[in-house]
């Protein structure tokens, strides 16, 4: 938001510099961006009287100007400018003035004729763009004054950032309430005097939505002249406000709503048929705004309509059908309180904000909207003339202002600072807000029509630290007596698998909860996901069930851009329904949002040297840093072969803890590969991280000192057969049987299959250390323990020893 100073000073005028002003005013959450003067710096620029013109003897398109600058003799002046005339009062750059830019000033002959200075153009001076002539000033501006003072340039241009739930101070009056708060300066409000009634025209208003409009005023005014100039103190306002100067029509509009935070809307009564309604649009209707732009209306979006026929967005945009122009006579000026929660959002689904929406979606007061349209009336017949109608105003449904209250020592605990009962009531007093006192330290505030901020405890703690001022609250550290917790053993928190998966080379990402559509069905077959209501984008309008998607295109991303190894992973949440409910009851409670950890790799196994012979990534090397992962629950881990609609349908696994799901595991499908111009595929998992955060408590256990015994068995295997499916076997039978008790590891070593065999089988070698913890152990207890493991994997799975 820009304002000049000159106008925030003109309702409050505090005994502070600019500097300081802006400080205060950042320091109490109106933050200050930056200040810059309203003019370039410049020197030797008065207000000139152009007496007479003639033409230059020597040249078509210059022209010679008797100038009086109030030094008591005309100057000399040659100027091309197109608008020179006599009896104008125009800017002029004495001998030894000096521009912006560092051009300095001083007597030149031009064409064979002397001019003795320059006579200057908006643009020269660096005020504006224009140097399509002179600068004209205005009749009233003294003859020899300088041009700063007649036109207020050493004013400065303030750039305030304000926080969205500060609605009341989109506007100078609400600024200044900030300021006298702070400052303890006197508030000087504007007069809202009525207007003399001279008509009694009416135009008819049915309120048909008050879940839309809670309170619509408006009033006919005749016999406006359009073609009037606003003024140049009103424009000089708007222009370092940063709004551009259009019609005297506009421009008050305008200015009220800068000044007073007000919107209101002017439309040509003459184009209106009938009366006015404001309702919800309907389904296929389309309005042109005054932008130009052509809008398809949704049921949610209100309008205004004359008859039939839609003449505005409410609270948002007039539109083309009613704008006035500058054959306007005959107006309808409009004020409204509409429902905030009925404005926003509706501008940027049409892809263009407004002033009006801007604020409306915030909140705008509504208790003075008759004393705000009264001076808007007044403005209007001051400046472009005109006949005032009575002001029509209906009350449909406003909000209810329902009292907040803070308990002192309540205040007293959030800030660290006893504030004394009488500088809160101070505080309340100097914001405007009414408070009475009960029970001898609460405070009961009712909020002002116009504070749509106030509603909690909380609210009223920070009006008053803001008042009371930030920087006098001392900074000391809170003091609490220091407890050690014990980290519970048996718990992998998310920070532990972050840290171990970090460990492994892979690099964390983070990706947005709401993704394409197209993922949800290719990466996880879910054809029916949770549906935004209102997504940040087009294509973000889903919740995710599934990490696999992001991490696919964190993998291109990285591609695109010439990455040749990329190893990631996620840690967050996924969102899918729980069984039973309805899409049409959804809800937080209907819907199920587990954390999955998952992980992807691409690329060569290893980065490039010269080592290591370079190969991509495969299956079993990112199912080794899975088990890593895992750590002591990794015995416990199964893959069993299925189809995930992500994954390559023969190097997939469903990932299985103690007989329980848990995860996925495998290659990306080669479609999805291709789909995204992957040379090859990534090889990813995804595990529920609620599977693998309890671990067994480690156990101390004596380390033997008896040697330990290595023995091999190799045996043949049906080739449907898998290592995962020979190893539990041999785990549940050593586990099952105490004589097994000396079998510390088993590792498979070696698998071999004999291409001229007529069976489909192969070798399979395992080798076995056996450790017993009092004795060395025999030959005879050892091949014991081998026969019966042999016998255990024959029973089970028809193996037959190789010889």
């Amino acid at each position: 938001m820009l304002f000049p100073e000159s106008w925030l000073r003109a309702f409050a005028n505090p005994d502070l510099d600019t500097d300081a002003l802006a400080h205060r005013l950042t320091m109490a959450g109106l933050e200050v961006e930056g200040t810059t003067p309203a003019a370039p710096p410049f020197s030797g620029v008065v207000v000139a009287h152009i007496k007479e013109i003639a033409p230059h003897p020597n040249a078509d398109k210059l022209r010679v100007c008797q100038v009086d600058d109030g030094s008591g003799a005309l100057l000399q002046i040659v100027c091309g400018a197109p608008n020179a005339a006599a009896g104008i009062k125009v800017p002029l750059a004495r001998v030894g003035a000096e521009l912006p830019g560092g051009m300095k000033i001083g007597t030149a002959k031009m064409r064979g004729v002397e001019s003795a200075g320059m006579l200057c153009s908006a643009r020269e001076l660096g005020l504006s763009q224009d140097h399509a002539g002179l600068l004209v000033l205005g009749d009233d501006a003294p003859v020899g004054a300088s041009l700063r003072d007649a036109l207020d340039l050493d004013d400065t241009v303030f750039e305030l950032k304000l926080t969205p739930n500060r609605a009341d101070c989109l506007s100078i009056l609400g600024v200044a309430r900030e300021v006298s708060a702070l400052t303890g300066a006197p508030l000087s409000l504007p007069r809202f005097d009525p207007v003399p009634v001279t008509l009694q025209d009416r135009l008819p208003v049915d309120i048909q939505a008050p879940d839309l409009c809670g309170r619509f005023c408006g009033r006919i005014i005749r016999g406006v002249n359009a073609r009037a100039q606003t003024p140049a103190w009103m424009k000089s306002r708007l222009e370092r406000a940063g709004q551009r100067s259009v019609s005297a029509l506009v421009d008050i509009s305008n200015y009220v709503m800068l000044e007073l935070g007000r919107p209101t809307h002017v439309f040509d009564l003459q184009r209106i048929q009938g009366g006015l309604t404001v309702r919800w649009a309907r389904e296929g209707e389309r309005l042109e705004l005054l932008s130009g732009q052509f809008v398809d209306l949704a049921p949610d979006v209100g309008v205004i309509c004359a008859g039939d026929v839609v003449e505005s967005m409410a609270g948002i945009m007039g539109g083309e059908a009613t704008a006035v122009t500058l054959d306007t006579t005959d107006v309808y000026l409009e004020g409204a309180f509409w429902w905030p929660e009925a404005i926003m959002g509706r501008a940027r689904r049409y892809k263009f904000s407004s002033e009006a929406s801007h604020r409306f979606e915030r909140g705008v007061d509504f208790a003075s909207i008759t004393e705000h349209l009264e001076l808007t009336t007044r403005l209007l017949i001051d400046i472009c003339g005109g006949q005032a109608g009575p002001l029509d105003d209906q009350t449909v449904n406003l909000p209810t202002r329902e009292p907040v209250r803070m308990r002192l020592d309540r205040c007293h605990r959030v800030l660290g600072v006893p504030v004394s009962r009488d500088e809160v009531e101070r505080i309340f007093t100097s914001l405007g807000l009414p408070c009475r006192i009960e029970d001898g330290d609460v405070f009961v505030v009712t909020p002002p029509s116009y504070r749509f901020d106030l509603f909690i405890e909380e609210d009223l703690i920070e009006e008053v630290a803001r008042v009371y001022g930030f920087e006098r609250i001392p900074d000391i550290p809170p003091r609490a007596r220091a407890k050690m917790r014990m980290q519970p053993e048996t718990l992998q928190g998310p920070h532990a698998l972050r840290a171990r998966l970090a460990g492994l080379d892979y690099q964390e990402v983070i990706n947005f909860s709401f993704v394409e559509e197209a993922w949800e069905r290719d990466y996880a077959g879910n054809t029916d996901p949770i549906r935004l209501v209102n997504p940040i984008a087009s294509q973000l309008a889903v919740m995710r069930s599934s990490l696999i998607g992001g991490l696919v295109a964190n993998i291109v991303h990285n591609a695109n851009r010439k990455q040749s190894r990329v190893r990631v992973f996620e840690l967050g949440r996924v969102f899918t329904r729980d069984a039973g409910v309805a899409d049409g009851d959804l809800a937080v409670a209907g819907v199920s949002q587990p954390q999955y950890l998952a992980a992807a790799a691409w690329g060569p196994a290893v980065d490039e040297q010269w080592g290591i012979a370079a190969r991509p990534v495969d299956f079993f090397d990112v199912k080794r840093d899975l088990e890593s992962l895992l750590g002591v629950l990794a015995p416990r881990l199964r893959c069993v072969p299925a189809s995930h609609p992500a994954l390559h349908p023969g190097r997939s696994a469903r990932l299985e803890l103690d007989g329980r799901p848990m995860g996925w595991l495998g290659e990306l499908h080669p479609r999805w590969a291709q789909q995204n111009d992957l040379p090859h595929s990534p090889v990813v998992f995804e595990v529920d991280v609620e599977a693998i955060s309890t671990v067994p408590l480690p156990v101390p256990t004596e380390v033997s000192r008896q040697p330990v015994v290595i023995r091999d068995l190799a045996v043949w295997a049906p080739d449907s057969v898998s290592y995962q499916d020979l190893f539990g076997t041999l785990t549940r039978t050593i586990q099952t049987n105490a004589n097994l008790g000396i079998v510390k590891d088993i590792r498979l070593f070696d698998v071999w299959r004999d291409k001229s065999a007529q069976t489909p089988e192969k070798s399979m070698a395992f080798r076995f250390w056996l450790q017993d913890r009092e004795a060395t152990l025999d030959d005879a207890t050892v091949e014991q323990c081998i026969s019966l493991l042999l016998e255990a994997l024959v029973g089970a799975h028809g193996v037959r020893l190789r010889t």
